[in-house]
């Protein structure tokens, strides 16, 4: 397996996958796996092109080839991803974070509430519930989730990145309101319908947990409900609900938290021009 350089392990990855991603995909995918490996930096890796990789250097590198080929996500197969300027550690038992939920946390900390007490229900890896506290140290932040190995890796990153975090398995649609107060609650519940599946790629659909993923057909608001519900027990007056949501359902979402009370109820698009996200205020 020796004699082969980062550039041409790159060109073969390029024929290796060509069926299976775009080539601009295939070229991010090398880069990453590249870096992860060799541990180097976008720019001294452009610098090392003609070098040599050594023999387990690459063993492990055609590894990882042969998972992306399986459509096994990149960020599971390093074992990490960046979100909002910091690296979670993730695994098949959360979903990977996403841009459009860096844009979630953008609006938030934007509207600079700071709030006393937040919220993050359905947290996955923490990655929302870890970023606010980031930015929002004075912030008691509390971060639920049904999945007790969703929970350990979310209080796993929070160690790691030196920020606390309260994290309780809670299901939040059999949850009994407590005493418990908060100024505002943020939520990436399920919500991608049965339907949608169709439409998914194949390294989502068949590997990121599904619990975490789909909502009935018949009822695709049901996480939203029950939360904006919870919301009008447990948020202050005043208080300040964010969704992430299903493109398709903005309206439904609209009328279901106006009928629900909400007011200053606002619907905005990712960087895609999808609508992605909601937020509510508690009259």
């Amino acid at each position: 397996m020796s004699g082969t350089t980062i550039q041409q392990f790159t060109s073969n990855l390029l024929i290796e996958l060509k069926n299976e991603y775009p080539e601009y995909e295939i070229r991010q995918m090398s880069k990453l796996i590249l870096q992860h490996i060799l541990q180097v930096s976008n720019t001294q890796l452009l610098m090392m092109s003609q070098e040599l990789l050594k023999d387990e250097q690459l063993k492990r590198l055609l590894e990882y080839a042969k998972q992306l080929k399986e459509h096994i996500p990149l960020q599971y197969i390093v074992g990490s991803t960046e979100f909002y300027g910091l690296e979670f550690k993730v695994n098949p038992s959360v979903l990977i974070p996403r841009p459009e939920t860096e844009e979630l946390v953008d609006w938030i900390l934007k509207d600079k509430l700071a709030p006393e007490n937040l919220l993050d229900i359905g947290t996955g890896s923490g990655c929302i519930a870890i970023s606010l506290k980031a930015n929002l140290p004075n912030t008691k932040v509390t971060a639920w989730d049904i999945s007790d190995k969703a929970l350990e890796t979310a209080q796993n990153n929070a160690t790691q990145l030196g920020h606390a975090v309260h994290f309780a398995q809670v299901d939040v649609l059999t949850h009994q309101a407590d005493e418990a107060m908060y100024d505002c609650i943020v939520s990436n519940p399920p919500y991608v319908r049965e339907l949608d599946k169709e439409m998914m790629a194949p390294n989502v659909l068949d590997n990121e947990p599904h619990t975490a993923l789909f909502v009935s057909d018949h009822d695709p608001l049901i996480f939203y409900r029950t939360i904006a519900q919870l919301g009008q027990t447990t948020l202050k007056s005043n208080g300040h609900l964010y969704f992430e949501i299903n493109e398709y359902l903005a309206k439904d979402m609209t009328d279901m938290l106006s009928q629900l009370g909400y007011s200053n109820i606002e619907c905005r698009k990712d960087i895609n021009g999808k609508d992605r996200m909601m937020k509510a205020v508690k009259s």
